[in-house]
């Protein structure tokens, strides 16, 4: 292990790398999170609204395949309060080492979490909630900049907000949004984060869940591919923003994504996918893909591959080393 990666994050969650995987919900399912694991990261399972028995399977499924701890996801604003309890009560009975929270910072979550000793990090979006979880008892911080795929909490560039809150907190700060490379990841380091979150970068690998269409246009993607839009809502908070690959649901050619009527477009063993819906196409997954979530940051025009993970870990990780190493500094 280089010296060089090695940030006080690493000790805290239990990895080699300073190199996250995001939770996001459906794609980072154990496959990945094994692989993101084995290579040196710190992967996060994406359970969001996912009932307990999928959780203790998934995390059964990592478990059989490496001995080292990794996380869970859940997003409490967008879960409905039974099912809540019923995911936290699960991953305290497995005695899950960390889990990650997003959205609105809700204190009562994470007394509940610290007090059964679980490491606690939360993704905020702006200083406000940055202070607000670190208060509320946070370990970690995720600080996602507006480039980031998926539901985008703040309006900051990633770069803008972690220089803002690494000087305001007193908490190790992890970047995110639009990160894919090595480059990245040295950039990050030199404004005082501690390691990043990488989604776009594993959604599209092999182990990802995502469905071979959605990594299909990952990797066709071009800098400027991807926008900021309310259209994918069902499912969410009023408002909520999302980034994705542009399609024919964000040029208009869908209908109104507020009009309040639901048009089934797909299927997931059973359960009805609807237009607007904030699902993304799945392995697990029927239907018309080209109208879903096709969620990317704004670094998806760099990714020209689907790799292994543990190639994509190894490449991050190779340039971010032979950056920091020769003393050279990521370009501005």
């Amino acid at each position: 292990m280089s010296d060089a990666l090695h940030t006080p994050v690493c000790d805290v969650l239990g990895c080699t790398y300073p190199v996250v995987l995001a939770g996001m919900g459906g794609v980072a399912r154990s496959e990945l999170v094994a692989a993101v694991t084995k290579a040196g990261g710190f992967g996060f399972l994406g359970m969001v609204r996912e009932p307990p028995a999928l959780i203790e399977a998934e995390v059964a499924r990592v478990r059989e395949v490496t001995g080292r701890p990794f996380g869970v996801n859940i997003i409490p604003a967008a879960t409905d309060s039974s099912l809540l309890d019923a995911e936290i009560t699960t991953c305290l009975a497995l005695s899950v080492s960390a889990m990650t929270l997003f959205w609105d910072v809700q204190p009562a979550v994470v007394r509940r979490l610290k007090d059964a000793g679980v490491i606690v990090v939360y993704q905020i979006g702006s200083l406000d909630d940055a202070k607000r979880a670190e208060d509320a008892g946070t370990d970690i911080l995720i600080a996602q900049g507006r480039e980031a795929g998926g539901h985008v909490r703040g309006n900051e560039p990633r770069n803008r907000l972690v220089t803002d809150v690494v000087a305001a907190v007193s908490l190790p700060v992890l970047a995110a949004g639009g990160i894919v490379s090595g480059r990245d990841l040295a950039e990050a380091l030199s404004l005082g984060a501690q390691g990043v979150v990488v989604g776009t970068a594993f959604m599209a690998t092999h182990e990802a869940f995502a469905h071979d269409y959605h990594k299909q246009r990952l990797i066709e993607a071009r800098d400027g591919d991807t926008l900021l839009t309310t259209d994918f809502h069902i499912n969410w908070p009023e408002g909520a923003m999302v980034r994705v690959l542009n399609n024919s649901v964000t040029r208009g050619l869908r209908g109104d994504p507020k009009s309040g009527s639901r048009e089934a477009i797909g299927d997931e063993e059973g359960r009805t996918i609807y237009l607007f819906s904030t699902d993304s196409p799945l392995r697990s997954m029927t239907g018309d893909f080209e109208a879903m979530a096709l969620y990317a940051g704004e670094g998806v025009g760099r990714l020209q591959s689907i790799v292994s993970a543990e190639e994509r870990m190894r490449s991050i990780v190779d340039e971010a080393t032979a950056i920091l190493t020769a003393g050279s500094g990521p370009e501005r």
